[in-house]
């Protein structure tokens, strides 16, 4: 198989998010891998306050870019790993 390309996206739940950021991308960083990704670029673009907001309680949210090259399979791979976890509230993966 080839490798590709990805942009993740990700919007943490400031409600759940505990110690520091960079812990947080750290931890996101090793998911990648351990679903045969290999991180290019990290961008940490803060709190961003939602457009629309669904839920009162949380009217923003921290956004974390994170780009890899993997294997077509990887994404799948990477929501299902990290659809449980209540830090991460959105991902969003585009191939580039």
């Amino acid at each position: 198989m080839t490798t590709k390309s990805y942009k993740a996206n990700f919007i943490l739940d400031p409600r759940h998010i505990e110690g520091s950021i960079d812990a947080i991308i750290e931890g996101l960083k090793e998911v990648i891998s351990t679903v045969g990704g290999s991180v290019t670029a990290v961008q940490n673009n803060g709190m961003i306050p939602f457009t629309r907001v669904t839920d009162k309680k949380m009217p923003q949210g921290q956004y974390i870019q994170i780009d890899f090259t993997s294997e077509p399979t990887a994404p799948a791979a990477l929501k299902e790993k990290l659809k449980l976890d209540k830090k991460v509230n959105r991902i969003v993966i585009e191939a580039l």
